[in-house]
């Protein structure tokens, strides 16, 4: 018996044509502005691809806001407000950080200007030091190195409509949550939320992050593209990030180019991917759309949710 996919698959052009004339409000300075460390981002890229998944997303905003104002009448209800969250995850080095900026930039040019707040999961990481109490360091991403209780505390004052909800804030210098410095978050009309781990399930637990996403985007690639990607990174980052003092892997700035490339192979392979392995990648079918990246960063093909 032939069981139908829950998705309908588009190649680049069928995608490409679902932008309906729309012109783009980034030029190539936005771009550079946007593209994150390696990312082959371009200004070609985002009209083809992410042009349609805004205005497929603007689509399931005004739906969602049109339900929400009608169930709030119907319950004599006034002024309330509740943000349109759209959770992005997929794997470390697949371009979650210069997707979710890129998409920031395209929404808040909607007409009407949205105010749209991003925010990352790695502030609700535990500091480095509960993870190193807890033996979890080298855990660090997999989904017991959250503060789950903090994070859907957070999604759920979002949702509630709070006047300020205060996400923690991460330090990729540091590699450790900042102390005492938080995000706030004042009743955004829309939130991009980001993270590794966002669409996990944990057995048995009453309330999951994804109880509180309105729309699911998951970006996919090939295990050996994701390897090459963090390598990239990580000679990247050496050359950079890598020589301030202040910064976590200092250790690595002085690492010959064959010494350094089996360093980043070592921690790709023995930590990210296991996670992506064991708890990323089986989340990937529960997204609303899944994007999959071909080795040159470009979205190849497109999976919308029927």
């Amino acid at each position: 018996m032939n069981v139908s996919s829950p998705f309908q698959r588009f190649n680049r052009q069928e995608w490409s044509a679902l932008s309906a004339g729309q012109s783009l409000p980034l030029t190539d300075e936005d771009i550079r502005s946007l593209r994150g460390l390696c990312d082959r981002l371009s200004l070609d890229e985002v009209a083809r691809m992410y042009l349609p998944l805004s205005r497929l997303l603007k689509l399931r905003f005004e739906a969602g806001q049109h339900l929400f104002l009608a169930q709030n009448a119907f319950l004599g209800r006034e002024n309330e407000r509740s943000p349109f969250v759209i959770a992005i995850s997929g794997s470390v080095a697949v371009g979650k950080s210069t997707f979710a900026r890129t998409l920031q930039a395209l929404l808040t040019r909607w007409p009407g200007h949205p105010n749209v707040s991003l925010v990352t999961t790695d502030g609700f990481l535990y500091p480095n030091a509960v993870l190193e109490e807890r033996d979890l360091m080298r855990r660090k991403g997999f989904p017991e190195s959250y503060d789950l209780h903090r994070l859907l505390g957070f999604l759920h004052g979002i949702k509630s409509g709070d006047e300020k909800v205060s996400a923690p804030v991460y330090s990729h210098l540091s590699y450790d949550v900042t102390p005492n410095e938080v995000q706030l978050v004042e009743q955004p009309d829309i939130l991009i939320f980001e993270g590794l781990n966002v669409l996990q399930a944990p057995r048995g637990a009453s309330v999951i992050a994804s109880d509180f996403f309105d729309y699911s985007i998951f970006l996919d690639a090939n295990k050996d593209d994701l390897e090459m990607w963090y390598v990239e990174r990580f000679l990247a980052l050496q050359r950079t990030a890598f020589q301030n003092p202040s910064s976590y892997f200092y250790r690595y700035r002085t690492l010959e180019r064959e010494e350094a490339v089996a360093t980043a192979q070592k921690i790709w392979r023995e930590i990210n991917l296991p996670n992506l392995v064991e708890n990323i990648q089986p989340t990937r079918q529960r997204a609303d759309l899944i994007l999959h990246k071909g080795a040159g960063h470009e979205i190849e093909a497109v999976s919308l949710r029927r």
